[in-house]
């Protein structure tokens, strides 16, 4: 019976994984095809790709800079120099940009290349008995492990573990929003020396050139192109339905924000995000239940940037190291 069991791989799960497997067996279950939960990375030919989930990273806090830093000694991630605009006229950070040397999963990759990895591997039902867990994969697969960590969306969160949680964490709403992203290559199109754009528009809010990334050599121009919150709130439920009339929308929308002219489109793909980011926020960063041996760590606790993935899974890495069992307060 091994340790530790992982639901997820996103940078979340991947960090905590990494911490607990130098002193523990640890083993990583996740429904995707692949890690990096949010921060997925889409082939589209050969070694072109899309980043549909998370863009970038801009380390706010010095622990987090010293982390990206050393990926970066190693060659794990990059700066993503060069034109940013932003025709919201927000107020800009001057933060660097971070990606992924081959795609904004890497880190992910990286920090996991040495633990069991299930992939296609759904938890569909968890269960404790009295000094271990049962975890049912598939809906037919059953595996123990001493402790749980749950690093999904608090709405899966609560599906999948409420029976174990108080009601102060059940009640509690981090009002996960989606976010509806549509991948694209466009051929005989000129390709421009912009590295991202952020709208001011009622469906798009962003879009980034994939070109720019400087990842593979193409004469396609690849765009990755993220809608409004408000657009995606709406559309979310929908789009199952009828994937081509909103991937349609979406891009007669670009055309006209950027005369991409959808007649040179060679591919395009679209995504929706049903628990992208959340609203809210708690006041504590992860979850150590000592009684049943169950953590939760996620980026909903504090926020919506890897960071907050990061830094959650470093407070639960710490609060299994003390082994407490205290009363959570949310």
């Amino acid at each position: 019976m091994k340790d530790f069991c992982i639901v997820g791989s996103g940078l979340a799960g991947s960090t905590i994984a990494h911490l607990l497997s130098k002193k523990y067996s640890v083993e990583i279950f996740d429904k995707a095809r692949g890690p990096g939960g949010r921060a997925s990375n889409r082939r589209h030919k050969n070694n072109l790709s899309f980043d549909h989930g998370l863009q970038y990273i801009s380390p706010k806090t010095l622990k987090f800079k010293k982390f990206i830093l050393e990926l970066k000694r190693k060659k794990i991630v990059k700066e993503w120099s060069g034109c940013h605009l932003d025709f919201t006229f927000k107020k800009k950070e001057s933060l660097k940009k971070y990606i992924g040397t081959k795609g904004n999963n890497d880190i992910c990759k990286y920090l996991i290349k040495n633990i069991k990895s299930n992939f296609l591997s759904t938890v569909t039902n968890i269960k404790f008995n009295s000094d271990h867990w049962t975890i049912t994969v598939n809906a037919k697969d059953k595996f123990y492990f001493k402790n749980l960590i749950l690093t999904c969306p608090f709405p899966q969160l609560k599906k999948i573990s409420s029976r174990y949680l108080n009601r102060k964490i059940l009640n509690h709403d981090p009002h996960m929003q989606p976010n509806i992203t549509v991948m694209v290559a466009y051929n005989k199109t000129k390709k421009i020396p912009i590295n991202s754009i952020k709208f001011n528009d009622q469906i798009i809010a962003w879009a980034s050139q994939e070109n720019t990334k400087n990842r593979f050599v193409t004469s396609r121009s690849l765009w990755t192109i993220q809608c409004t919150e408000k657009f995606s709130k709406k559309f979310i439920n929908l789009l199952k339905l009828n994937k081509r009339k909103y991937q349609l929308l979406i891009l007669k929308k670009f055309e006209k924000l950027t005369g991409f002219k959808n007649k040179n489109v060679v591919f395009k793909s679209i995504h929706g995000w049903k628990y992208a980011f959340s609203l809210n926020t708690t006041r504590i960063e992860s979850i150590w239940l000592n009684k049943t041996k169950l953590g939760i760590c996620a980026d909903w606790f504090k926020g919506s940037k890897a960071e907050d993935s990061w830094s959650s899974a470093n407070s639960l890495y710490s609060e299994i190291k003390k082994n407490p069992h205290k009363k959570i307060r949310v």
